[in-house]
């Protein structure tokens, strides 16, 4: 019998899960922050936990892992690799690949061995994959790249939404209850004045407040979140089109606390499949209802030559995650 170590590591969590050929789940662990861009000793610290507790849990060595797979966040860059290659290293198992996050999200969601995946949580990132083996990275870098949305730059636009209507510069919007409420003030204007002092850095949970305020039909925030889908249908539609996957039929995999668990009236989602549609009419979007890590099992099975289909999928699938 063969092992297999998938590892998911994000900002906020590492998960790590063993499985045999068969996809029957025999260990997994869990860590803190995984990403080294955050806190290089943290992730480091992460990763070693959730290995460990993933290895102890199924009574297996490091030396009978056929081949493990870490799926990393911020695992955009050579100059990333050159950090992460080491901390890999010094967990001595057998034979390794890492791969930014967005590769084990996509293979999570789809039955498929290609596709694209739009992510939206803390951040965003679009990534694909053609039936060639060809990929492509869309963004990722943030604002300054081009980049929009995602929990940290959404709270800053409710942020600026709610002094631009104190302003008379925007439409009214329920935001402005909402955000003084959520941040403990009493007035808009002593929001500004205190951020201006202190120059506060905004708690992207923020982001929150949208979809509620746009179930309740408020413009403003319907808006935000109608951008936020329509810039990361642009991102998908670019990857398409440089992975030539217009004539293509194949999944968009959604992503990311944003996507899977925020936009239940489906805003965000309606205006990515309008973009999608246009650049790729047999692109079918799929929301991410598993776990990425399992991903990165596949991914590690599949770099050793085995074939995965929607029966080892369904296996992985029902593991259990220990809570945190």
């Amino acid at each position: 019998m063969k092992y297999y170590l998938g590892v998911d590591a994000g900002g906020s969590k590492t998960y790590a899960m063993i499985a045999n050929e068969q996809g029957k789940v025999i260990g997994a662990g869990r860590g803190g922050n995984g990403n080294h861009q955050k806190n290089r000793e943290q992730a480091e610290d992460s990763l070693q936990q959730a290995v460990s507790e993933a290895l102890q849990a199924s009574g297996l060595i490091k030396d009978q892992l056929e081949c493990s797979w870490f799926g990393l966040a911020g695992a955009d860059r050579e100059t990333d690799y050159k950090i992460l290659r080491p901390i890999i290293s010094r967990l001595d198992l057998p034979r390794t690949e890492i791969s930014c996050d967005t590769w084990n999200a996509l293979r999570s969601g789809t039955e498929k061995s290609y596709g694209v995946v739009l992510i939206c949580g803390s951040g965003v990132n679009c990534a694909g994959k053609n039936p060639e083996g060809v990929t492509y990275q869309c963004g990722g870098f943030g604002y300054r790249f081009g980049d929009f949305g995602g929990g940290y730059d959404l709270s800053v636009e409710v942020f600026r939404s709610v002094l631009r209507a104190d302003e008379g510069r925007e439409g009214k919007t329920v935001l402005t209850e909402r955000l003084t409420d959520l941040l403990g003030y009493s007035s808009v204007s002593e929001l500004r004045e205190d951020y201006l002092d202190h120059h506060r850095e905004l708690p992207p949970h923020i982001a929150e407040l949208l979809f509620q305020a746009a179930d309740e039909g408020d413009q403003v925030a319907t808006g935000l979140l109608i951008r936020q889908g329509d810039e990361l249908g642009l991102a998908a539609a670019a990857t398409i089109r440089q992975l030539a996957m217009e004539k293509d039929t194949f999944d968009i995999v959604l992503a990311g606390s944003l996507l899977t668990k925020g936009d239940r009236s489906g805003i965000i989602r309606r205006a990515i499949e309008q973009r999608v549609k246009q650049a790729a009419p047999n692109g079918t979007l799929r929301i991410l209802t598993r776990e990425p890590v399992v991903g990165s099992v596949v991914l590690a099975m599949e770099s050793s030559g085995l074939q995965v289909g929607h029966e080892i999928l369904d296996r992985l699938s029902v593991g259990n995650i220990p809570s945190s």
